[in-house]
């Protein structure tokens, strides 16, 4: 899995250079302007509620001795709660919103590395599908993802050895992050349980993947922009080289 996770990280080198070569840029227009107003919005909407759940929190403090300093941390927990959930509703409503959009752009990253494509075509249907599979399969993940991240950041307040756990949130959320990328591709050849299952064989890459579209979505404004195209076509080329390697084996059986 190690080695997975290496070569998940090490795709983005060479995704700048496809996306040049194979003119991709302006595939991703209507979804980079999708994704930057959904982040405008469930960030000010993160804002205000980041308020109100402070206040709530400082609320339950019942003593007039050390109001000000449990005011005060009430606010820095809600507003890390805020900003884990944000990120992580942010990017699974993303996701399925593009899936449409990235489906195409994975088919020709595939027609140029391979020759041969499991073209589900392009109309109406196509995208219906598109968009109904990527529906299902970011619900799914949002709340299996979510189910995690809540204990593991009660954990996180433990003294020392809380970090660890901030550690887990992060690695869970690129899993997914990566999981759902490499579900663009993974449509064409699987169904929704056998794409579950694939990944989870190798959630290397998934994690590998998830790691920098993590980082980069944490760079203010640019990553927005430039998170889905980077990790899209970085998703695609180590996909299929996993499928390839379980073709190679199955053949070899």
């Amino acid at each position: 899995m190690i080695k997975q996770i290496f070569n998940g990280i090490q795709a983005y080198f060479s995704a700048v250079s496809l996306l040049n070569k194979l003119k991709l840029w302006r595939y991703f227009a209507v979804p980079i302007i999708i994704g930057f107003v959904l982040g405008i919005f469930i960030l000010f909407s993160a804002y205000g509620l980041s308020d109100n759940l402070g206040s709530y929190i400082s609320s339950i403090w019942g003593f007039a001795w050390g109001k000000e300093t449990v005011t005060s941390i009430s606010y820095f927990i809600a507003g890390l709660i805020i900003l884990a959930l944000g990120i992580v509703i942010f990017k699974h409503v993303l996701m399925a919103i593009i899936a449409p959009f990235m489906s195409p752009i994975s088919e020709k990253i595939e027609q140029h590395l391979t020759g041969n494509i499991a073209n589900k075509g392009t109309g109406i249907k196509a995208q219906t599908s598109a968009l109904a599979r990527g529906i299902r399969l970011n619900l799914r993940n949002l709340i299996v993802e979510i189910l995690w991240i809540i204990p593991l950041f009660i954990f996180s307040f433990i003294p020392l050895i809380g970090f660890v756990f901030l550690i887990f949130i992060f690695l869970i959320q690129a899993y997914y992050a990566g999981f759902g990328n490499m579900d663009y591709t993974l449509e064409r050849y699987f169904s929704y349980r056998e794409s579950v299952a694939f990944v989870r064989k190798n959630r290397g890459i998934a994690i590998g993947n998830g790691i920098v579209f993590m980082f980069i979505l944490l760079i203010p404004f640019i990553g927005i922009l430039i998170v889905l195209p980077l990790s899209v076509v970085a998703s695609t080329t180590e996909t299929l080289k996993a499928l390839h390697d379980e073709k190679t084996k199955e053949n070899r059986l």
